[in-house]
């Protein structure tokens, strides 16, 4: 990942069909590549297990699902483990293997390793190295596929005012690399340049630039000799974006060069809004399904539909999944969606992992089993899900009956249970429809004391796939406290009371924005952090920092409950006072 930005919407920091429809895509579309003659399978042995590379590239794609990235690490700055994550050892991948993965993206920066003039010299020892870790993952029968990562924004985005350095130093980049890795088994893919981006540029300049350097990338690669000759390349678009016009550059590069194993490849990390809970998005409503689903649909009417093999190279949100950013049960839904969207339009995904997202690194195991579970499921088949995943009650007073609408995603409803018991139809629940009512009579019994947070879980069981947790919440109105901090950090005391927080409304006197977004008065969620255990609520710097001095604050603190909660902020220098409203 980088810090470019997707069209329309800003960046933040950093599929598959079935078999038979993969081969009946390659065959349809094959003139799309031109008239190469088709490379042999290739039996890519080393010192563990053999990888069979069909000779056909849609099908070769095809065999890499499921991937995962083994990101921060080889394209971290300075080093390999410069940004938290452990050295990457043979047990990494044999761990990777072990969890049902079929290939890896290695992403690799180069820059802090090679000299910055002519001949631009790539350290030996850091060459090496990634050869090391690129072996290990071969021997483990998996596919592999390296590139050139963060150098895109550190040195190659300044192509337009440095074009001749830039483009000298590139193809010196990869004529080394190709050089390097000309030997090895065709289950190793090389990717031109991730998510390339071209500072002070027009869209007719970006094309130029990127087609001029995807070309360069492909002569040098294949006129490199050894297995090189027919390795899968991987190309991108602008920005790894699934713009139309960018898409339909990639399409009309590819078409040029007369290759038929060549793959595009393009990243997905969701409507913009909601993957960073910006602008009053915390649901995965319909406005961030259609974005996935018209995204997604351009990309296999302009490439998989016309042969081209499209690897997904990097999906997921852009903030950690398991930090609150985002709700819980909408993560859920947009994961389940994206995969189900991926497999449905012909693309191989490749999870990104920045460090302990999903898989740890020390142990290889998932961090969170119902991840792992729905993750896992979504390489096969689709999860039911539903409008929510929590049921709130009020701590006191009368309980009502409450209906959620289910999604069933293609499955049909098999049950209500709580643990290992089932729930009673009619009795505890009634189903018209997808409208599941719970009634009033099982809520109170489920609520026990009523005590304020989870009083019980259910799951939602779908005829296959992962079963839809509720949980079952007693809540009563969230009180915050006032605070005094420092433009470090303000530090609210808040007793939340079984209530989660959704968003935060932040705005000026003049009812203009607060924060560091000019254009939201809902700015990410991420400016804050609720910590439900230690019951305080955290006021980060970036917000703070970002405020004009002496002019008071209106937070609004927004709950899945429906309530709110007005505070205010004054930042005087470095000092901030937070008052309850």
């Amino acid at each position: 990942m980088n810090d470019a930005q997707q069209t329309a919407r800003p960046r933040s920091r950093r599929l598959r069909r079935t078999a038979a429809l993969v081969v009946a895509l390659a065959t349809t579309g094959s003139l799309a590549y031109g008239t190469a003659v088709a490379a042999p399978a290739d039996q890519a042995r080393t010192r563990g297990r053999a990888v069979w590379v069909p000779s056909d590239p849609m099908a070769a794609v095809a065999a890499m699902q499921p991937s995962w990235n083994l990101g921060n690490t080889f394209d971290a700055i300075p080093d390999e483990t410069s940004w938290g994550n452990p050295l990457t050892t043979k047990a990494t991948f044999d761990g990777l293997r072990a969890q049902g993965f079929r290939s890896v993206r290695i992403p690799v920066t180069w820059y802090p390793h090679q000299s910055t003039t002519a001949p631009y010299t790539i350290d030996a020892a850091w060459m090496a190295r990634v050869k090391q870790v690129v072996d290990w993952a071969l021997q483990d029968g998996l596919y592999v596929e390296i590139n050139v990562h963060h150098d895109s924004w550190q040195w190659i985005a300044n192509m337009s005012t440095d074009h001749d350095n830039v483009v000298a130093r590139f193809n010196a980049t990869w004529q080394q690399i190709a050089t390097a890795f000309k030997d090895e088994p065709r289950a190793l893919l090389m990717e031109s340049i991730n998510e390339p981006q071209f500072n002070n540029a027009t869209d007719a300049q970006k094309t130029q630039y990127l087609r001029e350097l995807n070309t360069s990338f492909h002569r040098i690669v294949r006129n490199s000799g050894g297995a090189n000759k027919d390795r899968l390349l991987v190309l991108p678009s602008e920005e790894t974006n699934n713009a139309q016009h960018w898409l339909d550059d990639l399409s009309t590069t590819i078409n040029s060069l007369h290759d038929r194993n060549l793959v595009a490849t393009v990243h997905y990390y969701s409507w913009y809004p909601f993957s960073v809970n910006i602008a009053n998005g915390p649901s995965y409503d319909a406005t961030a399904q259609k974005d996935l689903t018209d995204g997604f649909r351009r990309v296999h009417d302009t490439l998989v539909a016309k042969g081209v093999p499209v690897y997904l190279g990097e999906f997921g949100l852009l903030t950690s999944p398991y930090s609150g950013v985002v709700e819980r049960g909408e993560m859920l839904k947009y994961f389940e969606h994206v995969s189900y969207e991926a497999r449905a339009n012909g693309m191989t995904t490749a999870l990104w992992d920045a460090a302990n997202d999903f898989l740890n690194r020390n142990t290889m195991q998932w961090m969170v089993p119902e991840m792992k579970a729905l993750i896992q499921s979504s390489w096969r088949t689709r999860s039911g899900t539903a409008s929510t995943d929590n049921v709130f009650l009020p701590s006191s007073g009368p309980i009502a009956a409450q209906t959620i609408t289910l999604n069933p995603n293609g499955q049909w409803f098999t049950g209500l249970w709580q643990g290992d018991v089932p729930l009673m139809p009619f009795r505890d629940y009634t189903l018209n429809g997808n409208q599941l009512t719970l009634t009033a009579g099982t809520l109170t019994r489920l609520a026990g004391n009523r005590a304020t947070g989870v009083n019980a879980t259910l799951e939602v069981r779908y005829s296959d796939g992962v079963p839809w947790k509720l949980f079952v919440r007693s809540y009563d109105r969230p009180v915050l406290s006032d605070a005094t901090g420092t433009a470090d950090g303000l530090t609210i005391p808040t007793r939340f009371n079984g209530s989660l927080m959704a968003n935060v409304e932040s705005t000026y006197a003049d009812g203009t924005a607060a924060g560091p977004a000019s254009w939201t008065t809902y700015q990410s969620f991420d400016n804050y952090r609720a910590d439900y255990g230690a019951n305080t609520t955290t006021v980060k710097a970036d917000f703070l920092k970002s405020l004009k001095d002496d002019a008071p604050v209106t937070l609004t603190f927004r709950f899945w409950t429906g309530a709110t909660v007005t505070y205010h902020l004054t930042k005087s220098g470095n000092t901030v006072t937070g008052t309850v409203g």
